[in-house]
């Protein structure tokens, strides 16, 4: 009988703890990283498209600077054309970025963007990025890819300097299996 109850007590406290997880990733985790990521300046995403009108802060110049790196196991070679730009804000911009496949088989790829500080990330508005979809190369083919964007005029003035930083993701594996068969028949 006390065997029973021991284990119907154990039961009872392991779906306590399974419930409390559950909790702490739905409800308390997600705010906690936001928060974590404001503290570090970590993860800022980009704002959405610019609304404002545009006028250009002559008086003010913003530097902009352009990181590309890639994730683990992504062997494309991948950078900017430059490493930084010198913008005015309320104007319209462009960086080109180039990607390289330089393995024998064709790879698709997916740019994820971060802008540093968060802080100025909601005034960093892409009208134009090779992040919005798939980049597909096929053996050796080299691509440029660019980046248009407007720094907002209403940035805070005490920040005068951006990070843009792209991580490139090998999503080949991701495709569904009908594209995979595709691209095997149709390759020589």
């Amino acid at each position: 009988m006390s065997e029973v109850i021991g284990t119907r007590r154990l039961v009872v406290q392991l779906l306590l703890v399974v419930v409390a997880m559950f909790c702490f990733g739905v409800f308390v985790l997600p705010p906690l990283y936001d928060a974590m990521c404001q503290a570090f300046g970590i993860n800022g995403k980009t704002a959405g498209a610019y609304d404002g009108a545009q006028t250009v802060d002559e008086a003010r110049q913003v530097r902009v600077q352009f990181l590309a790196t890639n994730a683990a196991g992504m062997v494309w070679e991948f950078k900017a054309q430059n490493d930084e730009l010198e913008v005015h804000p309320g104007s319209s911009n462009q960086m080109l970025f180039v990607a390289y496949n330089p393995s024998d088989k064709p790879m698709t790829a997916q740019a994820i963007p971060s802008v540093s500080p968060s802080k100025a990330a909601a005034y960093f508005h892409k009208t134009e990025c090779f992040c919005f979809t798939q980049q597909v190369l096929q053996p050796g083919e080299r691509i440029e890819m660019p980046v248009r964007f407007i720094v907002d005029r209403d940035l805070p003035a005490d920040v005068k300097h951006l990070t843009l930083a792209y991580t490139l993701f090998d999503i080949t594996a991701r495709k569904p299996p009908v594209a995979q068969a595709t691209l095997t028949q149709s390759a020589p």
